[in-house]
């Protein structure tokens, strides 16, 4: 397949400027996209379901559009990468499991269907663990999914293909989900943008097993290209206990800065074991952010480390995703998602309101810690990222994968908004995440914290090459 490749390093918001300039036809993008698909897919395995019949279909409809001015929504034309969570018309939804059928979809899930109102051109779908359930990604059903920036590395999880494939150009735009880091552990191991939104700023249907710890957000390779999806996907919708439609525009709140923003920057949490390159790149955002004119205080955040609550929320809901699939069905599943579920099963109700006391209790402690502090930094993960296939670093003290993501579970038990935006590299050229977090619908704030970063970071043209 040809195509400029060179279109697809530009972002959403570049190629819908040249769209209206008639410099780029939503036909060079789409063929692009697919183009850096045929490349790279096979070395970094982001994608499971191509179909360039409906994309370029899509794609020529949308030209068509542009061609009269009238333009569909606002990512009409853009190619866009839907992870294997999300149902989308026409295309399976397996989840990265032989368990779930390959028929495909007869609906769209909310934040797809509001994507197709808005004109965008889906390119394919990519990689999840089996059911979403751990930060990397690979799975019976599709095999591993590989680190751009090296290809022996994982991307994390559980949305890395949807990192992979952002960071190579295989689309500008892409849809992840997030219930214990599945967004930010992906876009730190990759160097991409991801935001978890608030918890019910985007409607997630059908209702993850994880319950109120999953968020749909977007996956970009800048901080405006997500601003823009969030116009786009952040409204309600009746299948979903969503929040009330705000008149909030993402965009428009984007440019203000963080001058006189009261910034909470936590290197540890004051009990997290932090690489020491990781460290020091964190520490350089974080004074970047003064030299802006952001108050920054060296402070802890003051709570305990919530894993065991949160193992008991997150494998119950591994458990209850399970509860009715029988013994053959479970040995053609991951292993490790059958054992957190058969541990999850033995768990008793109070078990599970003890957890659910201490997730209310963490998010009582955190909205009062942001009635002083508009924001809170901190790395998004720990360690750089470790060797593809392995649930854990090898040699690591704990079996379990949120062992080594303790900088973002907490704010899914909180529903807070919260973010992985590239800081740096290690020595090895591996990325790293600065994390950024916000109270409570502050979905807006966080964006511009973290556009005003990246707008003076000089990591935003930096992709990876990868040898074909």
């Amino acid at each position: 397949m040809n195509g400029n490749t060179q279109v697809a390093d530009m972002t959403a918001m570049e190629m819908l400027r040249a769209f209206r300039r008639k410099d780029l036809s939503p036909v060079e993008a789409a063929e692009a996209c697919l183009a850096r698909i045929e490349t790279y897919n096979p070395m970094v395995n982001a994608f499971c379901l191509v179909d360039p019949d409906a994309t370029l279909q899509a794609a020529r409809e949308s030209e068509a559009r542009w061609q009269k001015g009238a333009p569909l929504g606002r990512v009409d034309g853009v190619p866009t990468a839907i992870k294997d969570v999300f149902m989308a018309r026409g295309w399976f939804n397996r989840k990265g499991s032989h368990v779930i059928s390959d028929d495909p979809a007869t609906d769209d899930a909310p934040a797809i269907a509001a994507l197709r109102r808005e004109g965008f051109v889906p390119v394919g779908k990519v990689t999840t663990p089996e059911f979403g359930w751990k930060g990397i990604t690979d799975s019976p059903l599709c095999g591993i999914t590989r680190n751009p920036w090296d290809p022996d590395k994982t991307p994390g999880g559980s949305s890395g293909g949807s990192s992979a494939a952002v960071a190579l150009g295989m689309a500008p735009l892409s849809l992840g989900t997030d219930a214990g880091g599945s967004i930010r552990i992906p876009a730190g191991f990759t160097g991409i943008y991801g935001l978890k939104p608030t918890q019910g700023r985007c409607p997630i249907w059908p209702q993850s097993p994880f319950g109120a710890l999953a968020h749909p957000g977007p996956m970009t390779w800048t901080v405006e290209d997500s601003a823009l999806l969030m116009n786009c996907i952040a409204s309600p919708d009746p299948h979903d206990t969503t929040l009330p439609e705000t008149c909030e525009d993402y965009l428009v709140g984007l440019y203000g800065g963080v001058a006189g923003l009261r910034i909470a920057y936590s290197p540890n949490f004051g009990y997290i074991n932090v690489d020491p390159e990781i460290a020091e790149s964190v520490r350089r955002a974080v004074g970047m952010f003064e030299e802006m004119g952001a108050i920054v205080e060296e402070i802890d955040p003051g709570f305990s480390d919530p894993l065991d609550a949160f193992g008991v929320l997150f494998y119950g809901g591994a458990a209850n995703a399970m509860r009715d699939l029988s013994a053959e069905q479970r040995a053609q599943m991951d292993p490790g998602l059958v054992e957190v579920a058969a541990w999850a099963e033995k768990l008793s109700l109070l078990d599970y309101l003890g957890a659910q006391n201490e997730r209310a209790a963490l998010i009582e402690h955190m909205n009062l810690f942001h009635s002083r502090y508009d924001l809170l930094l901190n790395p998004a993960l720990p360690i750089p990222a470790f060797k593809a296939g392995l649930e854990v670093p090898e040699g690591w003290h704990n079996p379990r994968w949120p062992s080594w993501t303790p900088f973002t579970y907490p704010f899914n038990m909180t529903g807070q908004p919260s973010a992985s935006v590239p800081c740096g590299f290690t020595s090895a050229g591996l990325p790293i995440g600065l994390q950024v977090t916000g109270g409570r619908h502050r979905d807006a704030l966080v964006l511009r914290a973290s556009h005003a970063y990246q707008a003076v970071s000089p990591l935003t043209d930096r992709r990876p090459t990868p040898n074909a």
